[in-house]
Parts: structure tokens; C-alpha cells; sequence
């Protein structure tokens, strides 16, 4: 089955790829198909953005979308970045997100969080949502080069001692809020055929 993935983000897409490699899911993101906007994000949910980015792309094209939201939840900061994890910094940028986050995070003691994923579906009967999340804490520093966002700062639980960025691609997709949402798929997919 093919299906449109409505990502404009590289190392998304290949992570997810990755979760499909082997199965009869064949992904195309939006660069693959020519479309060259970003779905909107206007939602205080990530159920909410996670269908608008699905709905606005299934309106666009006419096939089969999956979009996700996700996000880290520390919960010193009320749950914040949360939904707004791409853009909590000025520069919305991953090195400038982290700093930020350590930043506000200086001194606090209570350093849990959790990577959260929600997946909507659209175009294959009734729209769905799957979701998925990744408990944690986060680190003092950064460590690690793979991954991307948090994923530096990142310690999961079922990962002691290493960075969601220290971690092999099957390694992370195996624990991951984004892995664990989208593994959720092909039962879902099969289920609607």
C-alpha cells in the first residue's frame, strides 16, 4: 500500500522508512510528491495538529495520508515544549531549542519527560489517530550524534546510561514514541482492507 507521509523532515522520514523496510508499506513524503509546503500546525494538541497536517494534504492530493505530531513533555516546565517542540526557541532550531531547554532547566532536580507521538490517518475509512510514547529524563549535556531535536538530551528509560542520540536506528525505533506510534500501522492498515 502506498501512502502519502506528510513530512517535509529528512531524518523523520528516514526513521520511519526504516520501522516499514521489508513490509508492503511503500511511504512518499511531500518532496517525493512535488508538494513544497508545510502542512499547518494550529492546534494546542497533538492530536488535533497530527489530523490537520493529514487533512490538509488528503484535500490537496486526494490519497492516502498519514501525518504525526510529536514532541517532548518535561514535566518541571508543565508539560511545555509539548506541542510547540519545534518552535520552542526563537530560532527554532535544535541546537538553540536545547539550550533553551537546559537553560530552563538549570538547577531543577526533577528532570522527567517523555517523547510523545500521535499518528492520524485520513483517506482509508474513518479517520484515526495511533499513538505512542517513550519515557525518560533529561541529561545535564548533551551527548550523542545520531537522532535528531532532543534526541541528545534525551536519557529513555529502557536505555540506561545513553542518549536517545547514542542509540542505533533499530535501537531507537524500537523504543521511540514515533516508533511505537508507527508500529501500530500495519495492524491498523490491515484491519481497513
Amino acid at each position: 500500500m502506498e501512502l502519502l507521509f506528510a513530512t517535509r523532515n529528512a531524518h523523520k522520514a528516514t526513521e520511519v522508512r526504516a520501522l516499514f523496510a521489508g513490509t508492503d508499506v511503500i511511504l512518499k513524503t511531500l518532496d517525493d510528491a512535488g508538494i513544497d509546503v508545510d502542512p499547518p500546525e494550529t492546534g494546542d494538541t497533538f492530536v488535533h495538529n497530527a489530523l490537520e497536517k493529514a487533512h490538509y494534504v488528503y484535500t490537496l492530493t486526494g490519497l492516502p495520508c498519514i501525518a504525526d505530531d510529536s514532541g517532548i513533555e518535561v514535566d518541571a516546565l508543565g508539560g511545555a515544549p509539548g506541542v510547540h517542540s519545534k518552535r520552542f526557541s526563537p530560532a527554532e532550531t535544535a541546537e538553540a531549542n536545547n539550550t533553551l531547554l537546559l537553560k530552563k532547566l538549570d538547577g531543577v532536580k526533577d528532570r522527567s519527560a517523555r517523547f510523545r507521538c500521535v499518528l492520524a490517518i485520513v483517506g482509508i475509512g474513518e479517520d484515526a489517530t495511533l499513538d505512542g510514547r517513550c519515557e525518560g529524563t533529561i541529561a545535564h549535556s548533551i551527548s550523542g550524534t545520531a537522532g535528531f531535536g532532543y534526541d541528545p538530551l534525551f536519557l529513555p528509560t529502557e536505555a540506561p546510561g545513553r542518549s536517545m542520540a547514542q542509540l542505533s536506528m533499530d535501537e531507537k525505533n524500537t523504543i521511540s514514541h514515533r516508533g511505537r506510534a508507527f508500529s501500530k500501522l500495519p495492524a491498523f492498515l490491515k484491519s481497513r482492507t
